[in-house]
């Protein structure tokens, strides 16, 4: 082990699930990015009860929307095991960054963890996709509010001002500093939208046919146990599913603000488990009864009547969603500016200036990216294949190499956990390249038949009127 890893190198306690209550001045210079002491604003102020439902938040709403059209492009089996594969990834490769974070403490973020592993370079590097994955899944919330705007309003405004005001609600939602501020309207957030997709659900099972369908005269169904997909669409379908758990770089800011850290490795389990059951059954019930005429966003799969009940009890939680993006990227910036200097943790004009000068610049750059590809599936597979895939796979597959290099030459067993991790980084690097490349073959073509009308357009993007 090198010099400079024997220095970085903290060894990890005995983990725990019983919260450990530790005085102030015992854990005043313990490595972590906020302090706590006389002088200082605490920012470890959130159980890990609500960190587990700010980690449902994060991941729950984008995902449950999407994926049933993704799973027609695939079929059902495949979509499936899709749905199952990607979430057991994401769910490993949270827990490695957990427990990278045990081992470094002083890692705020994806991108401190890359300086680490990787020096400046890949910092930078993982800062900006970092930065690219949350302004884009920013703009799918925004996306998912002005949709839901125009669906309650049956188009009474053209769609540049809805997303306008998408804007203005996400940003508003997304100022507040600390996650535990933010931690009591996820409840809210996340109970709008999981009862907003199970109305979907029952409303689906109660038509003869889907609401999309023609209504009179026989039709294609479109439901496929096996589908086959051309590549383009089959990797951005792929990519769509994965990236609906991806966001786990999102993770280690609300780590930071825990707390009692070391039961981070508890709120994932929970919030994973959860959002796998939720995914694998809600998507299969909504493909079952809709086939090739499900709506994306989902909440338009069961009618209009159930679409305006669906999107009038979900606008809350796809406003949430969105402010959730926005404040983690903004969150990013403001720790990097002020990091070691007083003005991160006082109540100073330029600890105020920077942090909502960030959250404005974060919610115009959302807002331009919605307007330009209003498409949800679409942004969330451009998000998954362009900067989560190297996130949530690649990097925490050499995270777990840097701190195991001596397994490499160990017992068998431990050089075939040192295999599999480089097998994860192929894996991202495939999944990269394939699903950029997909994704934007796939935009070029909705432009070409009119899927996507022009940017700043007027047009309805709920298709109610």
């Amino acid at each position: 082990m090198s010099v400079e890893k024997m220095h970085d190198k903290i060894e990890p306690k005995q983990s725990s699930d019983v919260s450990i209550n530790v005085e102030k001045s015992d854990i005043e210079n313990d490595g972590e990015v906020f302090k706590r002491g006389e002088g200082y604003e605490d920012f470890r102020t959130v159980g890990w009860i609500h960190t587990t439902v700010i980690l449902l938040k994060l991941i729950f709403a984008t995902g449950v929307l999407t994926i049933p059209s993704a799973m027609f492009t695939l079929g059902a089996l495949p979509g499936a095991i899709n749905v199952l594969g990607w979430q057991f990834l994401n769910t490993y490769c949270a827990l490695v960054q957990g427990q990278f974070r045990h081992n470094h403490p002083g890692c705020h973020s994806i991108a401190d963890m890359g300086n680490l592993v990787g020096g400046r370079i890949v910092k930078e590097i993982s800062g900006a996709l970092f930065l690219v994955a949350f302004i884009i899944v920013g703009a799918s919330g925004m996306v998912g509010v002005s949709t839901a705007l125009n669906a309650l309003s049956n188009h009474s405004l053209c769609t540049n001002y809805f997303s306008i005001i998408a804007a203005l609600m996400v940003a508003v939602a997304a100022s507040a500093r600390k996650f535990e501020k933010i931690a009591w309207i996820t409840w809210a957030g996340f109970i709008s939208v999981f009862v907003a997709v199970f109305i979907v659900v029952v409303g689906v099972t109660t038509l003869d046919r889907p609401a999309a369908a023609p209504q009179e005269g026989p039709f294609e169904f479109g439901y496929h146990v096996i589908a086959h997909p051309t590549f383009a669409a089959g990797i951005t379908a792929a990519s769509t599913i994965f990236c609906s758990g991806a966001g786990t770089s999102a993770f280690l800011p609300v780590m930071s603000e825990m707390k009692n850290p070391r039961d981070f490795k508890k709120a994932v389990k929970w919030c994973m488990g959860f959002v796998t059951a939720a995914y694998l059954s809600f998507s299969i019930v909504v493909y079952w009864y809709c086939g090739q005429w499900v709506a994306s966003p989902s909440l338009g799969s069961a009618g209009p009547v159930v679409k305006k009940i669906a999107y009038g009890v979900g606008l809350i939680g796809l406003c949430v969603s969105g402010a959730l993006y926005v404040h983690v990227s903004a969150k990013y910036i403001f720790v990097r500016i002020l990091r070691n200097s007083r003005h991160l943790q006082a109540n100073t004009v330029i600890h105020w200036s920077i942090w909502l000068g960030t959250i404005a610049a974060m919610t115009i750059i959302s807002f331009l990216i919605a307007s330009g590809v209003p498409i949800f599936n679409y942004l969330l597979s451009l998000a998954g294949s362009v900067a989560f895939a190297p996130l949530a796979l690649g990097l925490p597959g050499w995270l777990w190499i840097y701190d195991h290099t001596d397994y490499w030459k160990g017992t068998w067993w431990q050089k075939i956990q040192y295999m599999l991790h480089i097998v994860l980084i192929l894996i991202a690097a495939f999944l990269t390249f394939g699903g950029t490349y997909g994704v934007i073959v796939q935009i070029l073509d909705a432009y070409k038949d009119g899927s996507i009308d022009a940017a700043f357009s007027c047009a309805d993007n709920s298709h109610s009127s």
